[in-house]
């Protein structure tokens, strides 16, 4: 159930080509996207390598020059929103400071924004307590395992308070328990924080579990070529994973894929 109706991401025509590094013809990453996402909607981007994926997700962040096209999000050019600070990145790889203890791991961005300390300390207690991990604010990433080290990089881009969150395969690099467990993890927090969330997997069975809708890219170049509605009941545990419903919509994804 989407939360507000309002389109908080607009993409019309949209084209991202990079030079060849051998001399020859620019490489179309992305060819003609057009995409609308809703405030508050759960959105996943899925299909094969090559398929541009994270190159739409870098866009939107104003990590990447489109070649051609526009991309408007809350009627601003992405450049203003990351200076307004409303995004939150999660990456594949969390990136932590291994000298930096876990509170001041996920303070890091709020200090260089300049919030107040006191400020600072309530967002980490806060997000600490999202994420499940109340206890662990005065460990170090090394004594963490791979799962904990990702909620941490999720707490970090949750305490800027970001309006857009947009995920990298945050979970590809994790054992099938562990990312059960933070596939329920993410459902609750983004029940609880409705934040509108662009989530890049390659996992079909993912994209479906979590998603209100899946954006379907196939590659050469990179084009979108479904987009398939998820009506699955929320709030979902793991036992939707095994309804008719679910293997349906599985399948209706795998077989919207074109030219792979």
């Amino acid at each position: 159930m989407m939360h507000n109706i309002e389109t908080e991401i607009k993409i019309l025509g949209l084209c991202v080509s990079f030079p060849d590094k051998n001399g020859g013809e620019e490489i179309k990453a992305l060819t003609d996207i057009n995409l609308e996402i809703k405030q508050g909607e759960f959105v996943s981007l899925v299909g094969p390598s090559g398929c541009g994926k994270t190159t739409l997700l870098r866009t939107i962040a104003d990590l990447q020059e489109p070649t051609s096209g526009i991309i408007s999000v809350k009627g601003m050019r992405p450049h203003e929103v990351r200076m307004k600070q409303k995004y939150g990145f999660v990456f594949q790889s969390p990136v932590l400071y291994d000298w930096r203890t876990v509170r001041r791991n996920i303070c890091m961005p709020m200090e260089v924004m300049g919030i107040p300390k006191k400020e600072r300390t309530r967002r980490v207690d806060e997000t600490l307590e999202l994420v499940g991990l109340t206890d662990f604010g005065k460990k170090y990433p090394h004594q963490l395992s791979g799962g904990m080290q990702q909620r941490v990089g999720i707490a970090r881009a949750l305490a800027i308070d970001p309006e857009i969150l947009l995920m990298d395969e945050p979970f590809s690099a994790l054992d099938e328990f562990t990312k059960e467990k933070l596939h329920m993890d993410m459902l609750r927090i983004w029940q609880k924080t409705h934040k509108t969330i662009l989530f890049v997997t390659h996992n079909i069975q993912e994209s479906v579990f979590l998603s209100d809708r899946v954006v379907v890219l196939s590659p050469h170049p990179g084009r979108v070529s479904a987009v398939v509605d998820v009506d699955i009941p929320r709030p979902r545990n793991l036992d939707s994973r095994d309804s008719d419903n679910f293997a349906h919509l599985v399948t209706k994804v795998r077989h919207s894929f074109e030219g792979v």
